[in-house]
């Protein structure tokens, strides 16, 4: 057997964990941990009887690392070491170190919390902080220190620092150097990076055969994101290879055994190896002297609108650049290229942010209620608790939690499946309508990546209407399947090899699991298709019970979200006349700023599926509702009332009320047209004028409980105007300060009467309004003549103020402003006598005008 830098450290590895229950174990990449610790761990008996299960990351981690320490043994896999990953297991009664991916873990503890028949188990690469492994080690610390005492735990990691795993496990830590060689690391250059006709195969090209030219002595390890990446750098090396004698092998987890063993083992031949992640850190490739990378990754996310995971292509962290790069100092000096600037490099991240910190917990959530840990479970990292809120607000949409957080009877049928919370309740409610093998293709649809390849979809013609995207994905993996997933078929039809055999496999998988849960009706009757789509159609819109949609208008791509907002159907979407339909998936779009009205940004509604008012209240009737909405018509300076059929807010239905509510009706017009402003509905001037004769009242007579009016009396009076009427001419219409006076208490009114009167009368029977403004004495106006026959002026506040007097000549222009009437008839009457009735000779201009009799008002 092949000696190991981990194989110095076993012995205490071993002894540490005869003392205690837990170990943090740090080693670099390619130091062994992975297949020596765990056959460590069972020869020293220390799992007792049961099983040594390692988590790992990947499906293909699990299965090549079970291989290589059976090989060890001298055994076949499935003997004293198997593996167990979705779709595959390999292990038998015998079997005693299994390797496991983290989610079956996830899913053994839901059937088996205590996990008997497991002595240790071992958590490979926690450094990635996928969430599963996050969740994992909360809970095998908290099985520890309740009902498995026994139960041995090592932590394994490759850059983490171990220190706070060791501390929030209570164990000790432990440290492999392993072998490490100088790797002369190289970037591109600025003007390297910015050719705008290189794709990336092209540059992966170039980078390798320059290596060779250059004279490595050795195989080349490539990164790349993924297997579409992989197959385009494959077809861009060939005829270079061929020439060179080279081997250029895909490894990725989607590929069969042999081809996986063939990427990994020595050849006869120098090959480079075009690898996804896989071997940044969980698997060693012996004969490794240069590596190539292109900085990229397909990292877990998920999808922002739905909450489904996703792979997106994104950059890698720094950490996890230097461990690809080590990878080529393993066994002596290497070289690394990278396809990217120092500068790009050192703008990267130092580590990738843990999965718990940003993804949707949903389906974590329901785990832990299923285990009844999700109120106190302690974690490495707490999750943020907007994401634990959002997850817990999904889980009772989906009818999948009860108010207290526990499982409800959907929930732990949910619960049986591998997948995010909307697919098990889509799978649930086909399974319940007699459709489960159709929901299970579904499912299987959306949980895996896009069955169509984006060319295809980019040149396609416009598909024909139909009532849901999914269904058209579902006939065209029929259509892919009876052509026996031949890929060069496949391609023809627009449909991914790859996606399609990922969705075969999962369907299957699914179609076992929902055949087993109850049914509530009948299924349909072979070939009765329009039952089974209405079956279908039910079960997304019970997955997406919060993505409803309402087209805008009959014909547009623009629908109304349920949420708020507004989205565009793509235009491969063939929902193109369902006036109701659930958003499946959507993505942020760019508008485009140049479109007159055009938004910054859209949701572009990328799968759709019509419903209908009847599906809306069968599955949610507590979600419907009635009501009256009072709404302002901006153009037409008018209330108008709608009655309105809503699903949560969003409005279904909306016709114009028979009987709407007339004290709602007065409170939006007084509220718009205080917005408006009070003084734009009475005449000019006339508001003030109230306001200040009332403040005039107020200040000379603050016994009397008067008081200048504010903006709640006029708010008041507003809508007091505003009664019977629905638009703002109506309201001009109206007498907006006699509401205000009709506000005041019949006292109150008297005194103000009496104490600033809104018209005065003269000796001759004339009246005159008494103008009264903030901050002047009030103040009236009228001809000279009009006076005759007082001595003194009239006056306010009870004789207190005497008036402002404006004396008008016959040419209606003031030839004095007095208050002391007495004094003007003395001093200056007259010699405006003389003068004005030398120019108004046939108007009376008497001597004494204080016993002269005025003239008679005029008639009008």
């Amino acid at each position: 057997m092949q000696p190991l830098p981990i194989d110095p450290l076993l012995p205490e590895v071993i002894a540490a964990l005869r003392a205690g229950p837990s170990l943090v174990i740090e080693a670099p990449p390619g130091a062994g941990k992975t297949t020596r610790v765990p056959r460590a761990v069972h020869e020293a008996g220390l799992a007792g009887a049961g099983e040594v299960v390692v988590l790992e990351p990947r499906r293909l981690a699990a299965r090549m690392a079970a291989r290589r320490v059976a090989e060890e043994l001298g055994e076949r896999p499935g003997e004293t070491v198997g593996y167990q990953v979705r779709f595959d297991e390999v292990a038998g009664p015998r079997t005693r170190i299994r390797y496991v991916t983290e989610g079956l873990l996830t899913r053994r503890l839901l059937s088996e919390p205590a996990l008997p028949g497991v002595g240790a188990v071992v958590l490979d690469e926690l450094h990635e902080r996928h969430l599963q492994g996050d969740l994992a080690l909360a809970f095998l610390r908290r099985l520890q220190r309740t009902s498995r005492p026994d139960l041995k735990l090592v932590a394994m990691s490759a850059t983490l620092d171990a220190g706070p795993v060791a501390a929030f496990l209570g164990a000790p830590a432990l440290r492999s150097e392993g072998r490490r060689f100088e790797v002369a690391v190289e970037h591109l250059s600025p003007e390297e990076a910015a050719a705008p006709d290189l794709r990336l195969e092209e540059r992966v090209a170039r980078a390798v055969r320059r290596l060779h030219r250059e004279g490595i002595d050795g195989d080349v390890l490539v990164f790349l994101p993924g297997a579409a990446e992989i197959r385009r750098a494959r077809e861009a090396l060939a005829a270079w290879a061929a020439t060179a004698g080279v081997d250029v092998l895909p490894l990725h987890g989607d590929l069969p055994p042999d081809e996986q063993d063939r990427a990994v083992r020595p050849g006869p031949r120098p090959k480079v190896i075009l690898s996804t992640n896989v071997a940044e850190t969980s698997i060693t490739i012996d004969g490794v002297v240069a590596v190539v990378d292109s900085g990229l990754a397909r990292i877990a996310s998920h999808s922002p609108w739905s909450g489904l995971p996703t792979l997106e292509v994104k950059k890698i962290s720094r950490a996890s650049a230097a461990q690809r790069a080590g990878r080529a100092g393993r066994t002596r000096p290497g070289r690394a290229v990278r396809l990217y600037t120092r500068h790009d490099h050192d703008a990267r991240p130092e580590f990738e942010v843990p999965e718990v910190l940003r993804e949707d917990l949903s389906e974590t959530l329901l785990a832990l209620a299923g285990l009844g840990a999700a109120a106190d479970l302690e974690w490495l990292e707490p999750p943020p608790a907007p994401a634990l809120e959002a997850a817990r607000a999904l889980l009772a949409d989906l009818g999948a939690v009860d108010a207290a957080g526990a499982p409800t009877a959907a929930g732990r049928a949910m619960l049986r499946f591998p997948l995010h919370p909307r697919l098990g309740r889509l799978l649930v409610e086909a399974a319940a309508r007699g459709v489960p093998d159709d929901g299970a293709l579904l499912a299987a649809l959306l949980g895996e990546r896009d069955l169509r390849e984006r060319r295809a979809l980019e040149g396609s013609a416009l598909p024909p209407t139909g009532p849901s995207d999914l269904l058209e994905l579902a006939q065209a993996f029929e259509e892919a399947a009876r052509a026996r997933f031949d890929p060069d078929r496949l391609r023809r039809m627009g449909v991914s090899p790859g996606a399609a055999q990922a969705v075969e496999r999962s369907r299957r998988q699914l179609q076992r699991l929902a055949r087993s849960l109850p049914r509530a009706v009948p299924a349909p009757a072979p070939g009765d298709a329009p039952a089974r789509e209405a079956a279908l159609l039910r079960a997304t819109l019970a997955a997406y019970p919060d993505r409803v949609a309402r087209r805008r208008a009959p014909g547009s791509d623009e629908v109304v979200l349920v949420g708020g907002g507004s989205a565009r159907l793509d235009p491969a979407s063939v929902v193109r006349e369902a006036p109701l339909l659930v958003a499946v998936d959507a993505e942020a779009r760019r508008g485009d700023r140049r479109a007159p009205g055009a938004r910054a940004a859209e949701a572009r509604v990328r799968l759709a599926s019509a419903v209908t008012q009847e599906l809306l209240l069968d599955l949610f009737p507590e979600a419907l509702r009635y009501d009256e909405a009072v709404q302002w018509n901006a153009q037409a300076e008018r209330v108008e009332v709608a009655e309105r059929l809503l699903y949560r807010e969003l409005v279904l239905e909306e016709a114009r009320a028979a009987r709407p509510d007339p004290d709602a009706i007065a409170d939006a017009l007084a509220a718009q047209a205080l917005a408006r402003g009070a003084r734009a509905f009475a005449p000019e001037g006339a508001l003030d004028a109230l306001v200040a004769r009332m403040a005039f009242a107020a200040e000379h007579a603050p016994e009397a409980g008067l008081a200048a009016p504010g903006e709640a009396e006029l708010a008041a009076a507003l809508r007091e105007a505003a009664r019977g009427r629905r638009s703002f001419a109506e309201l001009r219409e109206a007498d907006l300060p006699g509401a205000l006076l009709g506000r005041l208490e019949p006292r109150a009114r008297a005194t103000l009467e009496r104490l600033a009167p809104e018209r005065v009368t003269l000796p001759g029977g004339r009246t005159v309004r008494i103008h009264y403004e903030a901050g002047k004495p009030p103040w009236i106006e009228s001809r000279l003549q009009d006076f005759f026959g007082l001595a003194q002026g009239p006056a306010a506040a009870g004789g207190r103020v005497p008036l402002v007097l404006h004396l008008l000549a016959p040419n209606q222009r003031a030839v004095q402003v007095t208050t002391d009437l007495a004094g003007f008839w003395d001093r200056h009457y007259p010699a405006l006598r003389r003068e004005l009735s030398r120019r108004y000779p046939r108007h009376a201009w008497p001597e004494d005008p204080r016993t002269a009799a005025p003239p008679a008002p005029r008639r009008r």
